[in-house]
């Protein structure tokens, strides 16, 4: 019984750990910043700013000039609306440990 209960943990262990990865960034010759974004909508992303700063968190919806990131990394409890103009990078995790 004991062995059968330490199998399906472990075998739940593995299924879920694929779940916080998401796929790989597939970038196309006419994407820009908002296209990435458009793309990883319900995604967790960390956007790196022109100023260097960086900001974490689930995208929402994203629009001409702005992008709605909810659940925001070290502050869940906000959100964020975030300059699209000022976006120097989009980071998407697409690997877990």
């Amino acid at each position: 019984m004991k062995r059968s209960s330490l199998l399906t943990v472990f075998a739940f262990a593995f299924v879920c750990s694929g779940l916080f990865a998401q796929n790989k960034i597939d970038l196309q010759p006419s994407d820009t910043i908002i296209s990435i974004l458009q793309r990883n909508t319900g995604q967790i992303v960390e956007l790196r700013m022109k100023c260097g700063e960086k900001i974490g968190g689930k995208v929402e919806k994203v629009g001409d000039k702005l992008v709605h990131l909810s659940q925001l990394t070290g502050a869940e409890f906000f959100d964020a609306a975030v300059d699209t103009a000022d976006v120097a990078a989009v980071i998407v995790r697409t690997k877990s440990k």
